[in-house]
């Protein structure tokens, strides 16, 4: 029987990063890890095949593999990687794990925490190409992050848009509430906060911005999203987050699962000592890849063998 191979099933975009060699993207790494190994890794169509071929496939952004397949993505920070056979982000099956804050190590979870915020937090640093340009806001605000329409096409949200910004600034007992639209649907996002500023008295303690997200974290006293990536930046600058969707890190933030809820959630959130620190470790340096980790490969092909494909299957040299 001859070796299986390894097929990743991409965007366009990401093909052509890979022929240029512009970007460290975790597929890279695995073409030239195959490669090295003596076994046959190549980039197929967008889309796998809809049922076992004895090849291993790996498809960017999946919901659902299936047998024979991972989904792999961008686990909420740049270089952090997914690699699943469940999905990624909120399918992730990092929701399954349970978060023990005393059985994290606690030096260990300082030093890398130190590093992402050296990383991330310094440079006022994110996705989507933030702006370079200071800006503040009221101390104690509510910050809102828009995530376009994936959450809800997913069927990952509680309630719309909308109502979550609308049961925000019902419920923020007077604080500012700060509403940022999803850098890749900000058409969508502008016209939700036109129209609710139109409303007059609804919209004015409501303060729309496109500032750089770190400028907006270190004002605010809580993030609310679906579940978007600015809550785990939040918690790089110790903020809770309050979640209107399913979610892989809900054990670190609190669940909004109905609008008649948020006050009692918000009080949560504002109330409680989160373990930052050692969330922020546990997840992403105990479940995620990272790019820069030394045993990168050992762990992708400790994943590989997990999915029914070690080694001896792929047709790999020590």
């Amino acid at each position: 029987m001859s070796p299986a191979r390894v097929i990743l099933h991409l965007p366009e975009r990401y093909e052509a990063l890979i022929e240029k060699r512009r970007r460290p993207l975790l597929y890279t790494r695995i073409l030239d890890m195959i490669a090295a190994r003596g076994g046959t890794a190549l980039i197929g169509s967008r889309h796998p095949p809809r049922a076992p071929d004895g090849d291993l496939h790996i498809t960017d952004n999946a919901r659902a593999p299936g047998p024979g397949g991972l989904s792999a993505a961008t686990a909420y920070l740049e270089d952090f990687w997914h690699l699943d056979p469940e999905g990624v982000l909120a399918g992730s099956s990092i929701r399954h794990e349970t978060f023990r804050p005393r059985a994290v190590e606690g030096a260990a979870a300082r030093a890398f925490v130190r590093g992402l915020r050296a990383r991330f937090v310094a440079p006022r640093r994110g996705r989507y190409g933030q702006k370079r340009a200071l800006e503040r806001f009221p101390k104690g605000a509510l910050a809102v992050f828009l995530q376009g329409p994936a959450p809800y096409r997913a069927g990952q949200a509680f309630c719309e848009a909308e109502v979550m910004v609308r049961t925000v600034l019902a419920g923020a007992e007077g604080r500012p509430v700060i509403v940022k639209a999803h850098p890749l649907a900000l058409e969508e996002g502008r016209a939700l906060i036109a129209r609710l500023r139109a409303e007059g008295a609804l919209g004015a303690q409501m303060i729309e911005t496109d500032a750089n997200i770190h400028d907006i974290l270190a004002a605010c006293a809580a993030t609310i999203s679906v579940n978007s990536a600015a809550a785990i930046e939040g918690f790089l600058h110790g903020k809770p987050a309050l979640l209107f969707g399913q979610s892989d890190f809900a054990q670190a933030a609190v669940s909004v699962r109905e609008p008649g809820a948020f006050g009692a959630a918000l009080a949560q959130a504002l109330g409680t000592d989160w373990p930052h620190v050692r969330f922020l470790y546990w997840y992403f340096g105990l479940h995620c890849l990272w790019l820069d980790d030394p045993d990168l490969e050992a762990k992708i092909l400790a994943i590989f063998a997990r999915a029914g494909f070690d080694a001896h299957r792929l047709g790999l040299a020590p």
